[in-house]
């Protein structure tokens, strides 16, 4: 049930409930004694009239409901207390901006009757709806006579006493109450929601993928740590708290948090070489962010990226990424991380290649993609030669089979990293090294302390201050980069259900600030292990306890056999990990939609690669807003000719969308042409259906407009002006500004705008 309250302070007992029902409903408790729908379940004074549409009308506006004519779905009702007058006017949505009218949010009409645009040849169509008295005083409309008494369109008067001065108070404490709500709660804290229903089966599941996501993360952490340029025991310190955090705090179950691609080489590139003290402050920062947008509700920024920007960004970091690995399957040593300082720097030491570690690399990439792709083989049933039926049992080792190839897929980061180890330790038990190795990965649990605010790098120790000073753009970049990654994966995951950004930004900011607690760097939530974790049947966040379980394991008892993993074997995990997200196949259907698209796409990708990450995106997403700016301040003005009733030849035009500054001077040049282009001397009738807002700027290219036309003796008449807007033009105080709202009344001006032009000049008195 929506609730509305009614805009008048006077009436501060009375409510407005505005309920849709669907017909066929089997709940009872909406329905009365006599099996109709009642709106109102504490009113026992509600007339008849009040409980349905009745001849399927509006009890608003005196016309029938489109609506209800052609789906006949709808029983809706106003239903008021201790008042006889109200209108669309006077109703205020809970949760919309101050003082929205409905009557101006559905463009001048009840909400199920909304008043259509008007066509360029001021033709009205069979579902034209006549205009609210309340928004538009118009002579051409009546008094509305409904079941709940007469409305005369008079705007309430607004009380300035003491209730008035009141209601902050009663808006504070109903807002302090609704953040304090269990409901809220719940929202906050999703573990509260399922906990209560875990069953054994929940946690089986659980169980299960946990597990197969930890295989996973423990090779791809490794590697990601020496993508971000960290010593490879800070990618596992990374992989456990932040999946314990987001068991509490989670609403997507199949979201693992831990290092990802995209952050490792952000916190790379933005660390200088300085050091893992500032990767973990940069983990703290980018947590504090994080947890600040979700608090203030800051998802919209990231609206601000969009789709060809995305894609160029993430094909550039792909790209990046597999050539920063690519030295590694070389066994080549150099420093520098950028895309061209890689390819310069491999170049020049191309001569130094180490044979074996290009072989296994080669191979290990291979393998890989050969083994993602096991999991799609198609296990065929056995099936009977002489009666053609599928022997007994076959559909038990076919679906044992289909298991055994899925895991074998799944697990196989773990099982190359695991086998190139073997062979490695084998190769060393011969003293010989023919690849180069991981090396010492410090054994133990990492110290839980606060993140570093000062930080000694050779001679120089850096303060709070510096540390932040040159991290610089990354403590924004990186977790609004985090947050779009997270989200991407929820949506993709979600079935269609709801993804609470807000909830995901407070999930993984607390996951951030508590990961920099034991010396993480900067995670989020990776697509690769996302899609194992859905694959594997996770029920519940829960899943991610097993996974750091794992982790901790590993780090306590399994790090010393980590020194034997072979670079070009965690190279070749990373590359065969990146090579699929980048997203080039995108630009064709970019291509075929809307071709401007591909130029901030092709701008983002190329000044990621050839500048910086986070400048790239910036810089594509630059050049979208110039785009929006370019149609904001060049909206569409569309000219016909038309004829009244009363046979009055006039111009219409109709402008497309909001009128601001930038475009201001751009419509005035437009619709003086037109109207000398066409019949000279006719009036000009600008439709402003469109029009949703204006401001200073447009108001005075309007009061200019006015003024031109009233030089060269042509009317200009304003129709379908939404009331605020019309306020926004009165306020220059233009020379004579005529509008309308509905087809009589226009009629009528364009009548007396022609008698006035027929209508000789004064004689010349000398």
């Amino acid at each position: 049930m929506t609730k509305y309250k009614m805009n008048n302070t006077v009436r501060s007992s009375s409510e407005v409930t505005l309920t849709s029902y669907m017909t066929g409903s089997t709940d009872s408790t909406n329905k009365n004694q006599d099996g109709q729908f009642d709106t109102n379940q504490n009113d026992n004074v509600i007339t008849e009239a009040n409980r349905n549409l009745e001849g399927k009308r509006c009890h608003v506006c005196p016309n029938s409901c489109e609506f209800v004519n052609q789906t006949d779905k709808l029983a809706a009702s106003l239903v008021k207390q201790e008042t006889d007058k109200f209108g669309l006017n006077e109703l205020k949505v809970e949760g919309l901006d101050k003082n929205v009218c409905l009557c101006e949010k559905y463009n001048g009409g009840c909400k199920l009757c909304p008043r259509p645009s008007l066509a360029p040849t001021l033709t009205l169509n069979l579902d034209g709806k006549a205009s609210c008295l309340a928004c538009h005083k118009s002579t051409c409309a009546s008094v509305y006579t409904t079941s709940n008494g007469p409305y005369n369109g008079d705007l309430p008067i607004k009380d300035t006493g003491s209730n008035s001065s009141s209601g902050w108070r009663r808006d504070a404490a109903r807002r302090a109450r609704a953040c304090c709500s269990t409901k809220t709660l719940k929202r906050r804290l999703p573990i509260l929601e399922w906990l209560p229903k875990y069953s054994l089966s929940n946690g089986l599941s659980d169980v299960i993928a946990g597990i197969t996501v930890g295989l996973t993360v423990i090779p791809q952490a490794i590697a990601y740590a020496g993508v971000a340029g960290l010593p490879p025991q800070y990618g596992l310190y990374s992989s456990f708290m932040a999946c314990f955090v987001y068991t509490v705090f989670g609403s997507v179950k199949d979201s693992a948090i831990g290092p990802t691609a995209i952050a490792a080489i952000l916190t790379r590139e933005n660390l200088h070489g300085l050091g893992p003290e500032f990767a973990v402050l940069l983990a703290f920062l980018s947590g504090c962010v994080e947890l600040l947008m979700g608090i203030l509700q800051l998802g919209f920024l990231i609206d601000f990226i969009s789709g060809p920007v995305s894609v160029g960004f993430t094909s550039a970091a792909a790209i990046i990424i597999a050539t920063t690995q690519v030295k590694d399957i070389l066994g080549l040593s150099f420093p520098g991380g950028k895309f061209l300082q890689v390819w310069t720097g491999m170049y020049e030491h191309i001569g130094e290649t180490r044979l074996w570690d290009t072989v296994l690399g080669i191979s290990c990439i291979i393998v890989l993609l050969l083994l993602r792709k096991v999991k799609d083989i198609i296990v065929s049933p056995k099936v009977d030669a002489e009666s053609g039926a599928m022997e007994g049992g076959g559909s038990r080792l076919r679906r044992s089979v289909a298991n055994g190839l899925w895991f074998l897929s799944t697990t196989r980061n773990i099982l190359v990293v695991l086998v190139c180890a073997a062979l490695a330790y084998y190769f060393d038990t011969q003293r010989k090294a023919p690849f180069v190795l991981t090396g010492e990965v410090k054994p133990g649990l990492p110290e839980v302390s606060l993140p570093p605010f000062s930080a000694t790098v050779g001679n120089h120790t850096y303060t709070f201050s510096e540390m932040a000073s040159t991290l610089g753009s990354a403590i924004f970049v990186v977790p609004l980069l985090s947050i779009l990654e997270n989200i991407a994966l929820a949506k993709v995951f979600s079935e269609g259900k709801y993804v609470d950004a807000t909830q995901e930004m407070v999930a993984l900011g607390v996951c951030n600030m508590a990961g920099a607690l034991v010396h993480s760097m900067p995670v989020s939530g990776a697509l690769s292990r996302g899609a194992v974790n859905h694959a594997s049947g996770v029920a519940t966040t829960a899943g991610g306890l097993y996974t750091g379980a794992l982790v901790l394991l590993s780090l306590q008892y399994f790090t010393p056999y980590f020194y034997y993993i072979p670079k070009a074997s965690l190279a070749a995990v990373i590359i065969a990990a990146v090579v699929f997200m980048m997203e080039l196949h995108v630009f064709k259907p970019i291509w075929r939609t809307k071709k401007l698209d591909i130029i901030p796409a092709v701008v983002t990708f190329a000044t990621c690669l050839m500048l910086r990450l986070e400048l790239g995106i910036v810089i594509g997403i630059a050049v979208n807003l110039v785009f929006l700016l370019y149609a904001s301040a060049r909206p569409s003005v569309k000219v016909s000719t038309a004829v009244s009733p009363d046979g009055v030849e006039h111009v219409v035009a109709v402008v497309d969308r909001s009128l601001s500054f930038p475009s201001a001077e751009f419509v005035r040049r437009a619709l003086r042409k037109a109207a000398q282009r066409h019949a000279h001397g006719a009036p000009l009738v600008l439709d402003a259906t469109h029009v949703q807002a204006a401001d200073f700027t447009a108001a005075k290219g309007i009061k200019a407009l006015i003024d031109d036309f009233h030089q060269q003796g042509q009317p200009i008449i304003f129709y379908n002006v939404k009331p605020s807007i019309a306020e926004v033009f009165r306020g220059v105080r233009p020379r004579e500004f005529l509008h309308c709202s509905c087809r009589p009344e226009l009629d009528r001006l364009l009548l007396e705008a022609s008698a006035r032009s027929r209508r000789p000049p004064p004689p010349n008195i000398c």
